[in-house]
């Protein structure tokens, strides 16, 4: 159909997505071509419910050929410098691979999925935000509860003769395992050294805070999702200002 050859310009209005009453919203607030309305009217895990159907007896495009619409439109967008304009082209475009269960692999699917429960394809700053606010959240209660020791290893130095020289060894003692109730390990000062290990984590930096086995291994994997996450939402506010 050549619509990537398409110009776009001035003022031009596409269909919206139906807006959820009495609930929370299913679909994020985007530009839309009538055929995808036609599709999910039809086809759609929620027939009729908000939907435009089709007015004719055909049967609607399929997500292969609503793909194929949406993609030669953001093209058609992007070549016009209109990046911003083009999200919503892509935002539909992923859309309809996730849902095409012939063309796109189960794995390409799942990563799709994942792509879009976390950021809206790189195009939801507020989800992806949240997300890294909840990874925050859970992080530091984590580490509270079990990362950090019951007290500070202090630093012990143990002396050896080296022929006419005294070598000192630093022989610094194993963090201890937090015990005790759990409201017990909710203070202050362990909020304070958690939130110091996370927002270091955040941007891969180590904050040399004294940590229990398995907090080394909350840090770990604190160091490699929340960075991800944040740099999700840096994106989805780029593409949106981009020009």
């Amino acid at each position: 159909m050549h619509l990537d050859q398409l110009r776009v310009d001035g003022w031009c209005t596409f269909a919206g997505v139906p807006r959820s009453r009495g609930r929370l919203r299913r679909h994020s607030a985007r530009r839309t071509l009538v055929e995808e309305h036609h599709w999910r009217a039809r086809v759609g895990r929620s027939p009729g419910r908000g939907w435009t159907p089709s007015s004719e007896d055909t049967a609607p495009l399929r997500p292969p050929a609503l793909a194929a619409l949406y993609r030669q439109l953001r093209k058609s967008l992007e070549d016009g410098k209109n990046e911003p304009g083009a999200a919503d082209f892509y935002y539909g475009e992923c859309e309809m691979r996730r849902h095409d269960k012939d063309g796109t692999s189960l794995a390409e699917r799942a990563l799709l999925t994942a792509y879009w429960a976390l950021s809206g394809y790189g195009l939801r700053a507020l989800r992806a935000l949240g997300w890294l606010l909840g990874a925050l959240t859970v992080t530091i209660a984590a580490l509270m509860l079990w990362g950090l020791p019951a007290e500070t290893p202090k630093p012990q130095f143990i002396g050896h003769w080296a022929g006419p020289d005294l070598a000192l060894v630093d022989d610094a003692a194993t963090p201890v395992n937090p015990s005790g109730p759990w409201r017990e390990r909710l203070s202050t000062e362990r909020f304070e050294k958690s939130l110091r290990v996370v927002i270091n984590s955040v941007v891969f930096r180590s904050s040399g805070q004294d940590l229990t086995t398995t907090g080394t291994y909350i840090e770990m994997a604190s160091r490699l999702t929340e960075p991800v996450l944040l740099g999700l939402a840096v994106l989805a506010v780029r593409s949106r200002v981009k020009r």
